[in-house]
């Protein structure tokens, strides 16, 4: 139970991490960012995307720690 505490917190940091990363990231956004050149999305969006992408799945990972918790939590009771 301890172990799913300790893994539920580091899932928690992981996503504040990447979350903080992303508002930095979508901070040092340009207008030139912004408009593009016509031959697809800029590098600094893609970086956004994956940053997206990689908050998601520490959320998720968070969230089935907490239902994990839960149901063991349950079981005892």
């Amino acid at each position: 139970m301890i172990f799913l505490a300790i893994l539920l917190v580091a899932a928690m940091f992981a996503t504040l991490f990447i979350l903080i990363k992303g508002l930095v990231n979508m901070a040092g956004t340009t207008s030139q960012d912004l408009e593009g050149q016509g031959d697809g999305p800029s590098p600094r969006a893609l970086k956004s995307q994956k940053l997206m992408q990689q908050r998601i799945l520490f959320q998720a990972i968070a969230i089935g720690i907490i239902a994990i918790i839960l149901m063991m939590l349950s079981a005892k009771s």
